[in-house]
């Protein structure tokens, strides 16, 4: 390699501040998860004292990790990790109800702590809520980081600046997006596959709301694509599989997609196809 190259790297590798070791911002979040469900938990505690000295290192560790991008961060990173903190029984709160709605809606599921422990809406969720709170921190890049984490775990992709409300239903998951400007109420279950997206990707948008509003009670089947700021789906309505959607509905709305299929055939098929599987 050229040394002339290798000194224009060694020049940037210089002039960069940030410095985030994505691999202890995924293991810290893994704790995290595993102090405040114990279902997750690898090895359960052997007393209360050395759960408090879980919280502790967590809490240093965030710290330690805030540091990385202190430079243009909101707020102190100490002051960040005590209000993080201070929100952690209300995020725990908030992730049960989740669960348990999760729990409520799917005939399949049989115990809450199988919820916690292999569904990925729950995981995807989850990790959500807590990137949520980094970002209403003003915390840079460590949210979406995490979120990234968990989309390449699930196949899940929710921003950190959604505002989601509880409890929140995802069902199988796979292919869910939801948009930085999207709100959603209480008690919405999404189905694999939905888009909650813009309509526009211009840059000028960036502060202005690009992606949908879902009011309480509604609930999206699989494959729906959902578009657009202006665009709300009124409370208690049901979008129905593949439905593309840009404007607005009323509460109790039931949208559908038919699918025309045809099938024709001139006369019976001279060799019978005989599948084993």
């Amino acid at each position: 390699m050229e040394e002339s190259f290798l000194n224009r790297l060694w020049s940037l590798h210089q002039q960069n501040q940030l410095r985030i070791p994505t691999g202890l911002l995924c293991q810290f979040l893994n704790r995290l998860l595993q102090m405040l469900f114990p279902p997750l938990a690898e090895q359960p505690f052997r007393d209360a004292d050395a759960l408090a000295q879980e919280a502790t290192f967590l809490e240093q560790e965030l710290e330690s990790l805030l540091e990385g991008v202190q430079h243009i961060s909101a707020f102190p990173a100490p002051e960040t990790v005590s209000r993080f903190m201070t929100q952690l029984p209300h995020l725990h709160e908030r992730l049960i109800a989740d669960a348990q709605f999760i729990l409520q809606e799917d005939p399949a599921a049989r115990h809450i702590e199988e919820v916690m422990r292999s569904y990925p809406g729950f995981y995807g969720i989850a990790v959500y809520r807590i990137a949520h709170l980094l970002y209403q921190e003003g915390v840079p890049l460590l949210p979406r980081i995490l979120t990234e984490y968990a989309h390449s775990r699930t196949g899940i992709d929710i921003h950190p600046g959604a505002q989601i409300g509880f409890p929140f239903c995802i069902d199988h998951g796979t292919g869910i997006v939801i948009g930085e400007t999207t709100t959603i109420g209480r008690n919405v279950k999404l189905y694999q596959g939905v888009t909650l997206g813009a309509l526009s990707v211009a840059k000028y948008m960036t502060d202005l709301k690009r992606h949908p509003t879902l009011e309480d009670n509604v609930i999206i089947y699989a494959g729906a694509t959902i578009l657009g700021g202006n665009t709300v789906i009124g409370a208690h309505s049901i979008i129905g599989g593949n439905v593309w959607l840009t404007e607005s509905v009323p509460a109790y709305s039931r949208l559908y997609h038919r699918a025309q299929i045809k099938v024709s055939r001139s006369e019976a098929p001279e060799d019978i196809l005989d599948f084993s599987i």
